[in-house]
Formats: structure tokens, sequence, C-alpha cells
């Protein structure tokens, strides 16, 4: 029996960055593949000329159009689809209306000073007519969807949430790392001296400025600071600085992030606001101690197997950290919870669900 085509996936994702919004389309795609394959059904990804085939069986690339970016999203995209369509990253052709949009912030409305103007200015204008259009809106939190809500024309109520996954990190393989390795024994200290890790671009609402404020204090105490991320082309750069026990590796693979998760002291996630905060999760995977904000999604994703603080706490943050480097006690139900905790977030549930959504 020939498979069936239900849907259409929109895959200008590959042809982006990996940051966490293209992540979740990445896994979804992959766990969504195995879910169709149940079905005996099939979802094309459509894409623009000359993208990344992720070669999923029950979801073939099919390139369209001459075009890319977000002219190819509102034009090519929807001129050549007319049936359902699943947008996972935050956009949509803003002419159709058969179609499931996630939206994973609200950021650009609570902190826009974290963007340029153009690229707010847009989100803007195209979230507040694809979520009037669309037949359904998900998230990626319960925080999300109250903030989307608040700011765009439809209820919470009306937003299924459905979460980022953690299986992703497990597969990791941090014996194949090649960068990390040499970042670890390079610091002066070398690589026994301990370490905290802090993920992300250097955006305003992603608060690494706390970071760079409680370095110096860490480093008073023997321990050094690595920060891990690169700052998007959509973001307005903070343009951080730090000082000697501050080191900023920019962009690594995963295999490299799984070996410095492995060995962090614990993993700093101070920011002011995220959809959900992927970087958790896998921290917690990989059995790497978390302390984070205590704002927007963060305590839904954190629950009690993380310590928090407020992004706006430095002393709070270091006192944390400290106790953590005292406590193996605490460093072991912290990784014992976390691992426990990434259990009740699923690529496969979430692909499922979409798979199910899609069907209906």
């Amino acid at each position: 029996m020939e498979p069936r085509h239900g849907f259409a996936m929109n895959g200008r994702f590959l042809t982006q960055d990996l940051t966490g919004v293209q992540r979740y389309a990445w896994n979804v795609a992959r766990h969504l593949n195995d879910a169709l394959d149940t079905l005996n059904a099939s979802a094309p990804i459509l894409a623009p000329v000359r993208t990344t085939d992720p070669h999923l069986p029950r979801m073939p690339v099919v390139e369209l159009g001459r075009i890319s970016g977000h002219a190819w999203e509102q034009f090519a995209l929807p001129a050549r689809w007319h049936g359902n369509l699943l947008n996972l990253c935050n956009t949509a052709p803003a002419i159709k209306a058969k179609q499931v949009v996630c939206i994973h912030d609200a950021n650009v409305f609570i902190r826009p000073e974290s963007y340029s103007v153009y690229f707010r200015a847009y989100y803007r204008l195209l979230q507040s007519v694809i979520v009037r259009r669309s037949t359904q809106i998900t998230s990626v939190s319960s925080d999300s969807a109250a903030q989307i809500a608040k700011h765009l024309p439809l209820k919470a109520s009306q937003i299924i949430v459905l979460p980022n996954g953690h299986e992703h990190a497990l597969d990791w393989e941090p014996q194949f790392a090649q960068t990390a390795p040499s970042i670890v024994s390079g610091r002066r200290g070398g690589a026994e001296r301990p370490f905290v890790l802090a993920l992300g671009s250097r955006a305003p609402h992603k608060n690494l400025r706390l970071i760079m404020d409680i370095a110096p204090k860490l480093g008073q105490d023997g321990i050094d600071v690595i920060v891990v991320g690169g700052s998007a082309k959509i973001y307005s750069d903070d343009a951080l600085t730090g000082g000697e026990n501050v080191l900023f590796t920019g962009r690594i693979d995963d295999n490299d992030l799984a070996y410095l998760l492995e060995r962090a002291l614990c993993l700093l996630f101070p920011s002011w606001t995220e959809g959900f905060g992927l970087p958790i999760v896998e921290a917690m995977a990989r059995g790497c101690p978390v302390i984070s904000s205590d704002r927007a999604s963060m305590p839904e994703v954190c629950g009690d197997a993380a310590l928090m603080a407020a992004p706006d706490d430095p002393a709070t943050w270091v006192r944390h950290i400290e106790t953590l480097r005292r406590s193996q006690h605490l460093r072991g139900e912290l990784i014992a919870a976390g691992r426990q905790r990434v259990n009740r977030f699923s690529w496969r549930t979430t692909a499922q669900a979409y798979a199910d959504l899609m069907s209906g």
C-alpha cells in the first residue's frame, strides 16, 4: 500500500543556523518521521533550493522556487502548496489559513531591545496575522502561551502546549569532542580548575551581563566561566567582555558541548525570559546541575530539579555556586533530580501530538 500524504512541513529551518527554535523543528521532524511510519503515511518537507536534507524516509525534502528566506516562505511556499502545512519556527505564510504554527515565545514584545528594529516589526506584524488565520497555534510552555495571549489576538486556552524534548542530548558523544578538551585543559589553572558553563547568545534578554558581573568574585574563589554560543543576526548584541577567568568559545558542536556539560560545576541560565529554556533539559540529561533564573518558563521547566535565583540578584547566584562547590551531596541530588525531571519532556510525545493534530 502506498503511503498517503496528509500534510507538508515548512522546511525553511533547514537553511538556518541551529539555535533552540531550529533544534525544535529538527527533532520534531525526526520523531514525526517515526510516527508517520507507523501510520504508513508521509509528509514532504518543503524547502528552498540547496538546503540540508535530513534524509527522513517518510519526510522527503522537496525543493521549491528559486528564492530563499522570508520571501520564499511568504510567496514561493504558499504558491506551490495548498494543503495543510506545519510550521515550527515562529513564522508561516501570511496568506495561508490551513496551517498549524508553533510560536515559541513573545520575546519581541516582552524584550524588544534584544532584537533589531526590522526583525521585531516584521515578527509583530506577521504573527498578528497568522494567529488570526491559522487552524491552530502551538507553543512550548504554558508560560509562553500565556505571554503570547497577552500580546496577540487569541486566548491562552486556544494554544496547545507541545514542549521541547531531551532525547537528542543523550545521543551526543563527548568522547568525540574536538575542541572542548583543549578549552578545559588550556586554561591558566589547567583541567582541574573548576568552571561554570553558560550557553546562549549575547542578546540582552539572555542576561549574560549578570554572569560577567559575578565573574570577578568567582575568579577570587578559583572558578572560571566558560561561555558557549554566538550572537545571531536577529539579536542586538550586548557587547559583553569578561575578566581573565572568562572564556568565550563561540559556537561548538554537540559532542563538545556534552564534554563541557559533564565536567562543569554547573550550568548557569540567567535569562529574563525564555519560551522554554532548552539548555536546561540538555544539561540535566547530561548530568550537569543547573542554576536557573526564576522567571518566565524556567520554573515550569526546572521544577525542583534546579537551584533558582532572580536574574537581578547576583549575590544569590554566587551563593548557589559556592554551595554547589562545597556540597557533593547537593550536586548528586540535583543530578539525580534533573535526570528524572527530563522524562517529562519528550520529542517522541511532542511529535506524536503533532501527528495527531495534523491528521485530525
